[in-house]
Parts: C-alpha cells; structure tokens; sequence
C-alpha cells in the first residue's frame, strides 16, 4: 500500500479515487507511565511513557486506515493526515485519513 501526504505519487498517476479511509485509536494512560512522567515533568525531561503511547496509537491508527483503503479495493492512499483530541481525563484519541485511490505506474 503506498501512501503520501502530497496528492500525487511521484511515477504514478491517479486513476480512480475510491473515497475516505479512515482509522482510529484511543488509548488511556497507565498509573505507572503516569507516576514516572509526573515525577519527570517536575524536574523535566522527555515524558517517554507518553511518547511511546503516542507512538503506537498512531501507528495503529494508521494500520487501521490502511485496512479500511484496502476494503475499498484501494492501492494507495493520497492526503494522509492525523487527528489527535482527548477524549477524556487520560485517554486520548488519533485518528488517521486520507483520500483512498487506484493509481497506476506510469509508463
């Protein structure tokens, strides 16, 4: 699956545009992460338990979208974004999207 935050694919041409894919995630902190991360946000430093959370809610986010392209017959997905809000004390939701489309390679 090729994907590209421009909307256009460098030796490719678009030849159908199938729609929006999309994928999320929420994930919540847990109270070990959150004890080491308060103890470093007051004498400062990278909060890296929060970090890596981001991390792997994003790329889960991004795998689901990539799933919903390919339900819809999609080879690449054009436009890609993400979205990120707290849902609520504590978890936090990422959303990925992008416009889902056939390209071919140009000849």
């Amino acid at each position: 699956m090729i994907m590209a935050t421009s909307e256009n694919i460098a030796g490719h041409r678009i030849v159908k545009t199938l729609g929006i894919a999309r994928g999320g995630s929420v994930r919540s902190r847990n109270a070990v992460s959150d004890l080491s991360n308060s103890l470093k946000s007051v004498i400062g430093g990278e909060l890296s338990g929060y970090t890596e959370m981001q991390a792997n809610t994003r790329e889960q986010a991004l795998q689901r979208m990539m799933e919903d392209a390919q339900k819809m017959g999609a080879n690449a997905v054009i436009a890609v974004r993400f979205d990120a809000s707290s849902i609520t004390t504590g978890a936090t939701e990422i959303n990925a999207y992008g416009t889902a489309v056939i390209a071919e390679r140009e000849a």
